[in-house]
């Protein structure tokens, strides 16, 4: 297949849809009690809150019952292809044989899917104009891996792919960066800024990629451009943040931050329940 006509996924099939698939992040993924769980539980056991239909029983009340861990997990829409797709809608409990490759095939597709959506949302910016050719044939290149059947999905080098994927994203990082927000930028990559005090920093354009922000305080800070690839945005204070054309914040990264109806936002991502107050 040529790059030209490589089919790029659409970001829809890239979000969960919990009602087509097995619970699998809820029997595949380990738990440990913690703040995040309120119980343990090794890989491959189901959770006490799954209920028959592979609803969570307790769904409505995750963070009340200790489950907040469970609120920030995003599958990329992992799930329901592996349930439905991959293994043709046989679901573990009544094809017991196909649990543990099932399992694994979601660890899989689930990091793929990712992958999918940073090289999306690159494909929609302003990226695409240089480095389009190559962002649609990754992409092009990774929508075949995760299509592929159990075994072909077990022989996947992920952490190569992260590797090769991550340079590109680089890349477009730099390149996106470099236009919005010309000259000099910061560069927090990997930085331990656990607990800092950033209220109302300038932020505009600076690479946080991969930095510890847990329990930062960045209300009313400006965060538009800021490369966010990966930093961990755990209980950190976001109110009033601008976080507009932010480059790859995710769903997950916002539902495990703090904020409010001021702190605004890339197109294309929710603002979180817990969140206090509507938008401003």
């Amino acid at each position: 297949m040529s790059e030209e006509s490589t089919a790029v996924i659409g970001r829809a099939a890239l979000r969960a849809d919990c009602g087509s698939c097995f619970g699998l992040c809820c029997v595949a993924l380990p738990f440990t009690a913690s703040a995040d769980f309120a119980v343990s539980k090794p890989a491959g056991t189901p959770c006490g809150n799954l209920d028959a239909d592979f609803r969570c029983g307790i769904h409505a009340g995750l963070r009340e019952r200790g489950f907040t861990g469970c609120t920030v997990f995003d599958c990329f829409g992992a799930g329901q292809r592996v349930s439905r797709e991959t293994f043709g809608g046989r679901d573990w409990r009544a094809a017991p044989a196909t649990a543990a490759s099932m399992f694994a095939a979601f660890g899989v597709v689930r990091q793929l899917h990712e992958l999918l959506w940073y090289l999306g949302e690159s494909l929609a910016g302003p990226a695409a104009r240089e480095l389009g050719r190559e962002l649609r044939a990754t992409s092009g290149r990774i929508e075949a891996l995760a299509g592929g059947d159990p075994v072909e999905l077990a022989a996947v080098d992920v952490p190569a792919l992260r590797a090769e994927v991550g340079e590109l994203l680089g890349r477009v990082s730099e390149s996106v960066r470099a236009a919005r927000v010309p000259g000099r930028r910061r560069d927090r990559r990997g930085a331990d800024l656990a607990g800092a005090r950033l209220h109302g920093a300038d932020l505009r354009g600076a690479s946080l990629r991969g930095a510890l922000l847990i329990a930062a305080e960045l209300g009313g800070a400006d965060l538009r451009s800021a490369d966010l690839l990966g930093a961990d945005l755990r209980n950190a204070n976001l109110a009033g943040a601008d976080l507009r054309d932010a480059l790859f914040l995710t769903q997950a990264q916002l539902n495990a931050a703090r904020g409010d109806g001021r702190t605004r936002l890339p197109a294309g991502l929710d603002r979180p329940a817990h969140w206090a107050g509507p938008p401003a």
